[in-house]
């Protein structure tokens, strides 16, 4: 097996899930996307373990805990978003940002300055 056909196909899929990244608004398809960019590592390591006839399979090793990690991230991920969509009532990233900014950030003049200032 040549080593070109799935070094293609996972740049391919790691294009597409950082476009997905870069691009989407909502945050489920950022997490779908983050996790198409996992699966071409994934694929990656495989097609080099295969390659390069480990004879530990360290790339299949890594491969799982990838996927666990994966699978943690997701679980995570998807409880923050659905707690921010019950909060905020969007999953709209642009939206979000607005409210990670806070408030307007408070007046840290002295009082005795106050007192001057509106004498």
């Amino acid at each position: 097996m040549h080593l070109a056909y799935p070094a293609v196909l996972s740049v391919l899929l790691f294009c597409t899930g950082l476009y997905g990244v870069l691009a989407r608004r909502n945050a489920i398809l950022v997490l779908m996307s983050v996790e198409l960019m996992l699966n071409a590592v994934n694929l990656n390591l495989v097609a080099f373990d295969v390659w390069l006839r480990d004879a530990l399979h360290s790339g299949q090793a890594l491969t799982l805990f990838t996927i666990a990690i994966a699978a943690a991230e997701i679980g995570i991920g998807l409880a923050i978003v659905l707690m921010v969509y019950r909060n905020r009532g969007t999953s709209d990233i642009d939206k979000l940002r607005d409210t990670a900014e806070g408030h307007e950030p408070a007046d840290t003049t002295a009082p005795a300055e106050k007192a001057e200032a509106t004498a």
